[in-house]
Parts: structure tokens; sequence; C-alpha cells
């Protein structure tokens, strides 16, 4: 079975969250140890898994190590009001290639889909997220992922994968299953031009760090629509988390748990990660990846069930004249979330027919009463035609 991969928490870790005071996350996860082995998994929600994989981070000098800093520090925190049941499955190790430990990544993933438990993975170098979106291939036709990242990632796909060329794979290699690809935080210098014009081609979305920090609540709607969600940990402010190879600028610590307690929040996302994570004695960066997943979690305690979107009770709707349409917008009475209607051409075979709302905010409403078309709406449209 594929959870033999997994290997144990360490002894002095597993000791280290029974020390703990009462009632807090350490007395109250589920653990992989090695005396009582594997936690009951039909009773769990979420778990958690790091992959100590790194070989194909051109920049990495050694090896990676384990990440039990950050379980320790995780440990340590308090539990909000939660219902959801929480376990820490332990490590997977890397394999005498990466395609191996791709190969494990890849089950464990497709094993967790099925049971309808959420992963949070820690890595490891980013180019992990490619087996855990090839995952999805025999379970969902078309994948919407986004990337927390100053770089888009999507590389020279005629070169072999790396942790700067993941995302060109999803978009090269069969099946093609990719229908959206987000990027939140790029920074314009840690990318090509050609990039940049290969992203506008394809129609997929890119908010800048500039506008992020003007307004984080954008990139709620964009999070509300992904199946994947992962975050390059060196989008964060060195200076912010102490990490030695980080760069001066990126989001703060606090906008990252915004941005995790979002991913949380989105009723369609299936599978987390946190990646880029560096293995050695980093307490401060450790405590803010620990509350990265703790607003994670706090999120996907107070999701709301809104998708499937069902708009026959409980939402507003909106109707707005815009050029030769009608703009169809949809307020949800419960959360005051907002979605678009999607037009949907019926002689084109598009790829479209399962997603016909999709989620924006009430500024793309106001943009559309101002008698302009949201660009995340134009751009699903094109994709929609194609």
């Amino acid at each position: 079975m594929i959870l033999e991969y997994l290997k144990p928490i360490d002894d002095a870790t597993v000791a280290h969250a029974r020390i703990q005071e009462e009632r807090t996350i350490g007395k109250t996860i589920q653990l992989h140890t090695k005396q009582d082995g594997l936690p009951d998994l039909s009773k769990m929600d979420l778990v958690i898994i790091s992959v100590l994989e790194n070989r194909l981070d051109p920049d990495a000098l050694l090896p990676m190590g384990h990440l039990d800093g950050v379980r320790r520090k995780f440990y340590e925190l308090y539990p909000g009001n939660w219902h959801s049941n929480i376990a820490d499955l332990g490590d997977v190790l890397p394999g005498e290639s990466v395609d191996d430990t791709y190969f494990v990544v890849r089950e464990l993933m497709q094993y967790l889909l099925k049971q309808q438990i959420i992963p949070i993975f820690l890595g490891g170098s980013q180019d992990l997220m490619y087996p855990i979106y090839r995952a999805f291939d025999e379970m969902y036709h078309m994948v919407n992922v986004v990337n927390v990242d100053h770089r888009f990632d999507l590389g020279n796909i005629e070169l072999p994968i790396n942790n700067h060329s993941y995302i060109g794979k999803m978009v090269a290699t069969e099946p093609y299953n990719l229908f959206n690809y987000s990027n939140l935080g790029f920074q314009t210098y840690y990318n090509s031009q050609e990039e940049i014009n290969l992203l506008d081609r394809l129609f997929f979305d890119a908010i800048r760090l500039g506008a992020l920090d003007k307004d984080m609540t954008i990139a709620e709607p964009v999070i509300r629509d992904c199946d994947l969600l992962g975050i390059d940990l060196l989008s964060t402010q060195a200076s912010q988390i102490m990490y030695p190879k980080g760069s001066p600028n990126g989001f703060n610590s606090a906008q990252m748990c915004t941005l995790s307690r979002y991913s949380g929040l989105s009723d369609r996302l299936k599978a987390f990660g946190i990646f880029e994570i560096p293995s050695g004695d980093f307490p401060i960066l450790e405590n803010a990846v620990a509350q990265m997943i703790w607003y994670f979690l706090e999120g996907y305690n107070y999701r709301h069930g809104e998708y499937p979107v069902d708009t026959s009770s409980g939402f507003l709707k909106y109707q707005v004249p815009i050029e030769d349409q009608v703009l169809k917008f949809y307020k949800s009475s419960k959360t005051g979330r907002w979605w678009i209607e999607l037009p949907f051409n019926s002689t084109v075979n598009n790829k479209l027919k399962q997603y016909t709302l999709l989620p924006c905010d009430e500024g793309d409403y106001l943009l559309a009463t101002d008698q302009i078309l949201p660009e995340r709406w134009l751009k699903a449209r094109q994709k929609n035609e194609i």
C-alpha cells in the first residue's frame, strides 16, 4: 500500500508534541509514530506530509534534511474553534531517483483525493507541485492551479523539469488537464519578457506583488477558483522570516497567513503546499510556516460549502447591460462573496461545461456598471472559445 512509503515522525518530535500544554495542537493532532503506526485515516479531514526532496533545485548545495522544526512550532500552537480532524503522517524520503519520489507523491495524492482528505504538503523544491498536479489526471478533466510566487515558473519546456519550469511542464505535457494557471505576487524582474508574453497568450492570470500590497482581497476570488495551490516560501521578504536565500522584496509573513487562510476557505481546493522550506536551524522561519499552516486550517474550518455554486436560493442576482450583452452577477447572502456567469457557447466543444460561474468580487461588478468588462471574465471567455 502506498502509505507504507511514509516514514514515521521522529521520536524526539513526537515527545515534543506530547509534552505540550493541554488543548494545544500537539495534544490533539493524530501522529504517525513508530510505536503506534499510522492514524485511522477514515476519520481524518486533513493530513500533513513533508516531502524531503530538493534534487531538482539547481541552487541546492546539500540534500534536504528533516522539517521537524516546523512540526514542533506547529504543535506548540493552540487550535481555533475547529471541528476538523487532523493527522501528521510524517515524511516522504527521497527515492533512488527523483522520478521515484514523484511516483510516491502522485500515488499518495491520488489516494487522498479518493478518500476526500486534503493534504498539506511541506517541501522540498517546488517542482513537487508537478506530481501532485498529475494525481488529478484520472479524476478531474480540468484543473486550476494557483502559485504564490515571485516567478511564473514556466521555464524552458525543452529542458528537463526543475523548480523553475514545472508550470511549463503542466502546460505542455499530456494529458492536457491544466485549464487555468494563476500567479499571485510575481515580480517583473524575476521573469523574462518571453514568459510574460506566453502567460498572456495562454490567457492565464497574474497579479503583481504591488497590486496585492495595495489590496490583498483581490487574491480571494482567484484562490476560490483553484484545485491546487502552492506557496514558494522564497516569495516572502527575507528579512521577515530570516531566510538566507530570500529576496529583499516580497510578501510579509502576515500577508502569507492571509493567503493561507483564503486557501483554506476555498471550498474547491483539494491540496495545499508550502515549498522551498530549508532544513536546518531557522526558528523564525519555522514559526512563520507553522502559522501559515494554522491559518490554512482556520480557513478550512470556516468553509461555507459554496462549491459547486447553487444560485437557486440564498443569492442576489444583478444584471448589468454592457456593450451587446448582459453580464450576470450573483452575490451570496450568507458570505457576501460574488460570482459572474460565463457565457456558454454550445456550438464549441469547450472546456467550461462544468464551470459556468467564475468567482469575482464587488470591484468587478462596479467595473461592469461603469461599462468596463472585468479582465478575468474576458480571459475565461477567450479560453472558452478556443
